[in-house]
Formats: C-alpha cells, structure tokens, sequence
C-alpha cells in the first residue's frame, strides 16, 4: 500500500512564492472549498505533475510556472511505500527531479526518462492512467473509466490485479523471438556461408590434386623439349666453334697482306721508274751516235756497251717487275682469302651469339618452369593443410546446425510461452476469475447510491446493463447523474480491488465537484453514506463549491482564496 503524507508547492500556477501545504493523514474526510480560480483543484495538478510530469488538467507544462515570479516553480510530495519512506522533487526553472529513499538522495545519473519509467515501475506501481482512476474522480479533464477505449480498460485492470507483468514478459518473450530470427537468419546466412567455403574447398583440393598432376607432367614435358633444343643449339654452336677455330687458324696464317701488297706496290713503282730509265737510255744511245747537248761523237764501243748493258738490265728489271707482279697477284688473292675468312669468321661468331642468346632464354624458361614445378609439389606436398581446413569448415559448419537447430527449438518455447503471455492466455483467466467480483462489488455500491440496474463487465471490458423495466442498456444511455453513480461505483471496486491485491491500494482518493453537478440532493446524500462506509482506512478529499451543504458532513475544511492575486490557503 502507498500511504501519502502530505504534499507542498510553490509558484505552480497561481500560488505564490511561500509554501502551500496538505497534509494527507490529518482527516479521513476532508472538503476543499473556494471560490472560482481560488486554486482549490491546484492540488491535482500538483500531485499528478510531482509523480508522472504531467498536470492532471490539460495545461502545458511551461504554464505552471507562476506567472509573476517566473521562476522556483516547486513541487513535493511524501509517501509511504513497501515500508520506504519516499520524497520526490519536480521543478521547473531551474528544472528538478529528485527522488529520495529513507532522505536519502537517489543517483542522478540517470536519464530523466529512465528514472520517471524506475518510479511508476518500481515504487508507485501505476502509471498515470491507473493512477487517475483509482486516486482522482470528476473534473473535465478526467475520463472515466467507461469512457476509456478497450485497450486502457485493460491496461488499468492488469495494473490493478497486477498482472501486467505478463504483458511485459510478452514483450519480451516477442522481443526474444524477434532476436532469436534474426539469430537464425543470421546463422542460415553464416551456415550457407560455410558450405559454400567447404565446396570451394573440397574443389581446391581436388583441382590442386588433379590440375597439380597434369601441370608437373605438362611442364617436365616442356623441360625436355627445352633440353633437346638446348643440347642442339649447343651441338650445333660446337661445330661452328670448330669451324671458327679453324677459320682463326688461316686467317693468323696471313701475314697482313695489305702491308705486303702495299710494299711489293712501292717496289713495282721503283722498277716502274728503272725500266723507264733504262729504256729512255737504251733508246738515246741506239738513236744518237753524237750527244745531241755538246754535238761531241759517242764512242761506238761505248755507245754498244752501252746498249748491251741496258737490254741486260732491262731483262733483269722486266724478269723482276714480272716476280713482283706474281707477288701482288699472290698476295691480292690472300687478301681477298683473308676477307672471306674474316667475313665467315664474323657469320659464325653472329650465329654462335644468337644460338647462345636462344640457349640463354631456353635455360631461363626451364628455370621457371622448375620453379613452378617446386610450387605445385610444395602446393601438393601442402594437402594435408587444406585438409585440414577443411575440418575446420566442417567442425564450424556442424556448430552453427547445432546452434540453429538450438535456437529454433528455443523458438518453440518462446511462442509457446508468448501464448500464454497473450491478452487469451494466463491474463485472460486471472481476469475471468476475478470478473464475477468485480461485477459484484460494482453493483454493491450501485444499489447503495439507489441505483438499482444489473451493470456487468466482459472480458473486454464492455458493458452490459439491465434493469426490471428495461432489458439493455448502455453506458451512454443514461444521464450525467447516472453516469455519476457508475462512475463512482467502479472507482470504489477498483480501489477494493487494488486493497485485495496490494497492488496499487492508497489511502488517496481525491473527488473533484462531483457534487456540483452530476450529483443531486438525494445522491449526495447516499454518497455520504458511502464514503463513510468504504473509506474507513482512506482520505478523503472532496473539492466542491457547495459548502453549507456538505460542509457539516465532513471532518476537515480546508479553504483556498485569492490573496493579492495569489492563491492562498486561508483556513489556518
């Protein structure tokens, strides 16, 4: 049970900077009274802004600060929960929110919304829509209970039999089955994954083995070929090196040949010039017997001798200009031998350099060859390692089945258990159990007020309603005072309700002019009646304008009226 103590607040909406206080335990009955705009309903907006950051009337939260002084907007409220002393603190301008447990600060570090969700969850035990229906009646801003769509109908019952934890373990049962699909498409994606690495491997393997083979006997047939015609080349180079060698030989034979011809040459000329003496002297003395220059007569024995000698020397010099020209002739044909020689001797050397360049790139494509031999044996020799992977892939591939198949079957329990946790479940039948009281007790306090109709409640929270002159009835049907009735008889089945299952029971119960309007003389007088009958261990706070009618009914006034253009209480 949540026992209220007391409640204060200043410069929220029209009061002013001093304190203004209730204290809830005073009086088991207790009127509020005032005049219009007096502040008298200030105390709902209050209490419903401290607890769940929103006024009970439709007020934007930037206008409850008071209008004059603009600032230190405080509200606080004592209560009395699970035996724990609580105080929360709500501000605006600075903003403040504080709650303390046993006057002793709670951590802050929290976000705002996490420790309001902390408080209703965990202390309270109602969020704002519960909590209205069983603390607050009446006012324009209120709606009641009938007036509520299907699904906050629910919503306040399962606060009430508190059984809403079944609705959060369905969200998270739900979530669980969310997260464990995603787990499972996760792991289908992962598992697909895998056997498609373990064909890939099973293929490498096997292309390795196989491609491996054939490429190791492609390659060393390749070897040979490179081999035979490497041996050729240099079969081939042998005999032309032989062949160069002999070449070598001849040509070192010659003994420069263009020096000889240019000496036998030089002494061709020199004959040349000789001849040409010797001839132009033969042919003086065999043409003059006088000396043509001094007229002087030549001796003929000298001019014969003379002649004689020069035929001999002519003979001589043409039998020697003759060797000489043999000479050249001889030497001109080795120069000419030489250059053929020394021109076959290059051919070879050529052909030998290309041969030895072919022999060159046929070793280097051998080498490669070797190597890329020595790579796939080291690739084969290497088996065992991609075997050995791929175990690995198929102990991962046997894991994720197992983890898949674990969490399908998860999922089974899961959605069975979700099922259970449904509105047609566990809560539907804790709800059935209980229907046939609530039922009972709404329309105890019916016939108490002197309304005598048969008012029940479905599963779904519908009504039905029948009377002896009428068979059905609705809700709507009846009048504002009528409505009243129903209104207040299912506030008070709901807070016995909440009394019977400690859920969300409270002294509390805040009635705000249901006697100003909705209730005539004949029902406030019945409604006396039954406050004093249901209320025994409640306070009771009624907010109302009739005060010489009602104000001898109860135990406590407290009087709310305008003071300087602030609201003020005025009883004290």
């Amino acid at each position: 049970m949540i026992l209220f103590k007391q409640i204060r607040w200043r410069n929220f909406l029209s009061t002013g900077n001093q304190f203004t206080e209730i204290d809830f335990t005073d009086a088991q009955t207790n009127l509020i009274i005032g005049t219009n705009g007096a502040g008298k309903s200030t105390v709902l907006d209050a209490l419903t802004f401290v607890l769940f950051n929103k006024p009970f009337r439709k007020i934007n939260k930037s206008q409850l600060i008071n209008s004059v002084n603009e600032k230190d907007c405080i509200v606080e409220i004592e209560f009395t929960a699970n035996s724990i002393d609580w105080k929360v603190v709500r501000g605006i301008k600075p903003n403040v929110f504080e709650i303390y447990k046993n006057n002793e600060l709670l951590d802050r570090n929290a976000a705002a919304a996490d420790q309001q969700k902390w408080l209703e969850e965990n202390v309270l035990k109602l969020n704002y829509k519960s909590f209205t229906q069983i603390v607050i009646l009446g006012s324009a801003s209120f709606v009641p209970f009938m007036q509520l769509p299907a699904g906050s109908r629910r919503e306040i019952i399962e606060d009430l039999l508190d059984i809403k934890i079944f609705s959060h373990m369905s969200n998270i049962l739900r979530e669980r089955i969310r997260s464990t699909n995603d787990d499972i498409r996760e792991l289908t994606i992962r598992r697909d994954l895998v056997e498609e690495k373990i064909d890939m491997q099973n293929n490498f393997i096997e292309e390795l083995e196989n491609r491996g083979k054939e490429n190791i006997k492609s390659k060393n047939e390749k070897i040979k070929k490179n081999l035979k015609e490497q041996n050729d080349l240099l079969g081939v180079n042998e005999l032309k090196n032989r062949e160069l060698e002999s070449i070598q030989t001849r040509i070192e034979s010659f003994t420069s040949p263009d020096k000889k011809l240019k000496k036998l040459g030089t002494l061709r000329g020199k004959l040349q010039q000789k001849v040409s003496t010797i001839t132009k002297e033969h042919k003086f003395f065999a043409e003059n017997t006088v000396c043509p220059t001094c007229d002087q007569h030549i001796e003929e024995s000298f001019r014969l001798n003379r002649i004689n000698d020069a035929e001999t020397k002519a003979k001589e010099l043409q039998k020697g200009f003759e060797e000489i020209e043999e000479a050249i002739r001889l030497e001109e044909d080795k120069q000419t031998q030489f250059k053929v020689l020394s021109r076959e001797a290059t051919n070879l050397t050529h052909d030998i350099s290309k041969n030895n360049t072919r022999i060159s790139g046929i070793q280097s494509r051998t080498r490669d060859l070797e190597q890329e031999i020595q790579t796939i044996t080291e690739q084969l020799e290497n088996r065992n390692t991609e075997r050995h992977a791929l175990e690995k892939l198929t102990e991962e591939l046997e894991g994720l089945q197992s983890k898949q198949s674990k969490q399908k079957e998860n999922n089974v329990y899961h959605d069975f258990a979700h099922s259970l946790m449904k509105d047609g479940g566990v809560k539907s039948k804790i709800i059935k159990r209980y229907l046939p009281l609530m039922n009972q007790q709404i329309n105890k306090y019916l016939q108490l007020m002197d309304f005598y109709i048969n008012f029940s409640l479905d599963e779904e929270f519908k009504e039905t309603v029948k009377s002896p002159i009428h068979e059905d009835f609705s809700y709507e049907s009846f009048s504002e005072g009528e409505k009243m009735r129903i209104d207040l008889s299912l506030l008070f089945t709901w807070r016995e309700i909440a009394k019977m299952k400690n859920s969300a029971s409270t002294n509390l119960l805040i009635l705000d002019e249901i006697f100003d309007s909705s209730l005539d003389g004949f029902g406030t007088e019945y409604f006396t009646k039954i406050i004093k009958y249901v209320v025994s261990d409640a306070n009771v706070f009624v907010i109302s304008h009739k005060t010489d009618e009602l104000i001898d009914k109860f135990d406590n006034l407290i009087k709310f009226d305008k003071v300087k253009g602030f609201s003020k209480r005025v009883d004290k």
